[in-house]
């Protein structure tokens, strides 16, 4: 078999790159990457150096570049249309890169929530919680977009609508796994909902951004039902008959999420607040 110093079988330069012949094949009948030399035997060969064009083009294909799109630029050697062309890429590139940011976060939060859905049903426990952004919607807001007679249904469309379009507005994140916020009632335990929640990835500077601070957290999981007003019985209880001191508001969030919820059997719920001692107690 003729080789030259350089010159790379299709089976060999298909190895040096990553790909196989077949793919090779396929460019090669398109006119994108043709083989740079033909032995004396007929066979035709690759040049080392085009490792680096093999290389832009699969780049350029990774990115969503048509084929015919990078010929052109590989063929014309155009500075000022290769400059063109890769800030494109790089656009493309971004956006693909916040699409796949924010499908990692809700995965996340999504895995995150059903870890905690496993513990055990209506028994007030302690733990060290993250800080968390949430997109915090105050409820006499919304009730001024609904009419006093709506539905649940309808009620959270228009909640669902009033997420999309801050987001939309303030270029924000969203899971849209919707949580409340109660501000502490006169006997120390949850009153009334002041804020429903939803998470987001990171701080913001917009009206509608609240924290939930990170720190030592009593909590209660509800497990098979959508109605928690037990949760929050059993909580309260908890909090009076241990006297525990408490600070900043209650948080009830749904652990099932878009994933399970759907069916009562599988719902899941947890209220959570934060405690003033750093002790942990069980």
């Amino acid at each position: 078999m003729e080789r030259k110093k350089g010159w790379l079988t299709s089976g060999a330069f298909a190895a040096l790159c990553g790909t196989t012949k077949e793919t090779l094949r396929h460019y090669k009948d398109v006119g994108l990457l043709l083989p740079a030399h033909q032995g004396d035997n007929g066979y035709f060969y690759y040049d080392v150096e085009q490792f680096y064009d093999f290389y832009a083009i699969s780049i350029f294909r990774q990115t969503g570049t048509p084929l015919e799109e990078i010929r052109r630029c590989l063929q014309g050697q155009n500075t000022a249309k290769t400059l063109e062309l890769l800030r494109e890429q790089r656009v493309r590139l971004e956006a693909e890169r916040q699409k796949l940011e924010h499908m990692d976060f809700v995965l996340f939060g999504a895995l995150h929530s059903l870890e905690f859905e496993s513990r055990p049903d209506m028994i007030p426990r302690t733990a060290w919680f993250e800080r968390e952004h949430l997109l915090a919607l105050p409820v006499r807001e919304l009730e001024g977009l609904m009419t006093p007679e709506a539905s649940e249904d309808e009620a959270l469309i228009v909640v669902l609508e009033r997420c999309r379009a801050l987001c939309s507005q303030y270029g924000i994140q969203t899971d849209f796994q919707l949580g409340a916020i109660h501000q502490p009632g006169e006997q120390g335990g949850p009153g009334a909902i002041s804020h429903l929640y939803t998470r987001i990835k990171e701080k913001a500077d917009f009206p509608y951004y609240k924290e939930k601070p990170a720190g030592n957290y009593l909590y209660l999981c509800c497990r098979g039902r959508w109605d928690i007003s037990a949760g929050y019985a059993a909580l309260n209880r908890c909090i009076l008959e241990r006297g525990l001191e408490t600070i900043g508001d209650f948080y009830a969030c749904d652990l099932a999420g878009f994933i399970l919820n759907s069916v009562e059997k599988n719902a899941a719920s947890m209220i959570s607040v934060r405690l003033l001692d750093s002790v942990l107690t069980r």
